[in-house]
């Protein structure tokens, strides 16, 4: 099964606004512009619940995954749908789904790491950032 058939219908949607100078020749947002919107989105996404109250040293994107489903086009915004995947003890992954006209286009995630005081070591998540993580877990969808 391919990511694109099992993609989940909750979490947050955040609106992305292209801009002309995201196109390609070819007239597609270039890919690097999507690395961009995943990061866009992801920003707002956390900012709308306080995530700066959490993680007080920061986080770093330890790895991104990003699959092109579709070309991405300047003519309409992007709506990204955001939501939490995976929680493990130092990091935690955000998946995100990005549609254009209704369709999905791109689909990703990131791990993401939170560091220690020294802003350089990964540490473990405590019990408030698990708490918030979890609140915007992905539901996974029951088998038939």
């Amino acid at each position: 099964m391919s990511r694109s058939e099992n993609l989940p219908e909750d979490g947050e949607e955040v609106e992305i606004h292209l801009r002309w100078s995201d196109q390609d020749s070819l007239g597609h947002v270039n890919n690097a512009r999507v690395v961009t919107l995943v990061e866009e989105a992801r920003i707002r996404w956390s900012g709308r619940h306080g995530e700066s109250d959490l993680f007080p040293h920061g986080l770093v994107v330890a790895s991104m995954n990003l699959d092109y489903l579709r070309p991405v086009y300047y003519t309409s915004s992007v709506m990204v749908r955001v939501g939490v995947q995976r929680i493990g003890t130092k990091s935690f992954v955000v998946r995100h789904i990005g549609f254009q006209d209704g369709a999905p286009v791109f689909d990703g995630s990131n791990v993401m790491v939170a560091l220690a005081e020294d802003k350089l070591t990964p540490r473990p998540l405590n019990e408030n950032e698990r708490s918030w993580l979890s609140e915007r877990l992905f539901r996974t969808k029951e088998a038939v």
